[in-house]
């Protein structure tokens, strides 16, 4: 009796991990429906962590220790978000990112694997100048920016950071440029005319 219960309670201590696992990956946003979730159905979601690093804060007593997280998530289709958390793991302050990530996404205009137009955005003392590129020059930007871009599904895009190179406010200023952008059908539609007639004037 007692190896079949040994048994049984080992098989049981399995689905329990398993299950166990399986939540925590659900709790780390690989996988999650949110505001765009709603439009679209589940979709497949990345995410990629661009900066961990140790913050102090001084309180009554002593020094507080805490870990700060940037955490970028997109579903490689337009949607991309950014989220800042803090907590005394690292693990938690990733988790935290994710959801802040989830509240703030942004739907990117994309045309023909790149953006519609040139757009300059800062964001404190960081400055991002994007350009649209031709079919396969690729993503020509580096350390958050280039993150931001390919988590949103951009694949030919210029990008030059000006100013400051702190991660969190290059990423800022990634998304700041990628919420400047205006798809050429609301362009055509703020001057009262149609896409192609607008196409045809610029042209000209």
């Amino acid at each position: 009796m007692e190896p079949s219960q040994s048994k049984s309670s080992k098989s049981s201590g399995q689905k329990a991990a398993e299950s166990a696992g399986q939540s925590s990956m659900q709790a780390q946003g690989v996988n999650f429906t949110g505001a765009a979730g709603d439009a679209a159905g589940q979709e497949e979601w990345k995410e990629r962590t661009i900066q961990v690093r140790r913050v102090t804060k001084v309180v009554k007593g002593g020094k507080k220790m805490s870990f700060r997280a940037v955490v970028v998530i997109g579903n490689g289709n337009g949607i991309v978000g950014l989220g800042v958390g803090k907590a005394g793991e690292v693990a938690t302050a990733v988790q935290k990112a994710i959801t802040e990530a989830k509240k703030e996404l942004v739907t990117v205009p994309i045309h023909k694997k790149t953006i519609p137009h040139v757009v300059k955005s800062k964001a404190c003392g960081s400055q991002i100048l994007i350009r649209p590129a031709s079919e396969g020059t690729g993503v020509i930007a580096g350390g958050a920016a280039r993150a931001v871009f390919e988590l949103a599904g951009i694949h030919n895009i210029l990008c030059k950071s000006l100013g400051s190179n702190s991660p969190l406010n290059v990423a800022r200023a990634a998304i700041n440029s990628l919420k400047d952008l205006r798809s050429f059908d609301d362009i055509a539609a703020s001057r009262g005319m149609s896409t192609r007639q607008m196409l045809m004037v610029a042209a000209q």
